[in-house]
């Protein structure tokens, strides 16, 4: 796994109000989980943002006030902005456990042992993680994050059961 692969945690999906505050789309655990930050893209350039203030909006997602946003206008320049963190910052996860940036890019293999392709997406329906698998002719096609479907993975490669991958 690389350390300083950015993991994208929220984005900016507008200004809320005239003080500066952004509305944001939470692609993690929730409020509580983003709170656990204070700096979000600093890329070691001084193109960062520090969290001030963030509470739950209610619907989903969230209300955040960063240090470097004092108006409305710059909260509005900031609209698509993603939020990351190095992965390196992240929480250690128990066994069996995985983010989703963990396995955007592994190469997937089939339990026969043909090569796949490469985990191009990770999706969520409801009803569970949904890996989707680019082949090498460009075709994509999707597999439940399930025991019976992905029996091990690691950080070189997932292993697709074969009779997922017809």
């Amino acid at each position: 796994m690389d350390g300083d692969k950015p993991v994208t945690l929220a984005a900016i999906t507008g200004a809320h109000g005239v003080t500066g505050e952004v509305r944001l789309k939470l692609f993690g655990e929730g409020v509580e989980a983003l709170k656990r930050y204070r700096a979000f893209n600093d890329d070691g350039c001084g193109g960062g943002l520090t969290l001030r203030k963030l509470r739950d909006d209610g619907k989903g997602g969230a209300i955040a006030r960063f240090e470097e946003v004092t108006d409305r206008t710059a909260a509005e320049k900031l609209r698509g902005t993603a939020l990351t963190v190095p992965r390196s910052a992240m929480p250690e996860l128990e066994e069996g456990e995985y983010y989703h940036a963990d396995l955007i890019g592994l190469r997937a293999v089939s339990t026969g042992g043909a090569d796949l392709g490469k985990c191009v997406a990770v999706e969520n329906f409801g009803a569970g993680d949904v890996l989707e698998i680019q082949r090498p002719d460009g075709k994509r096609f999707m597999v439940p994050m399930k025991g019976a479907a992905v029996p091990e993975w690691d950080h070189e490669r997932l292993l697709i059961e074969a009779v997922y991958t017809e």
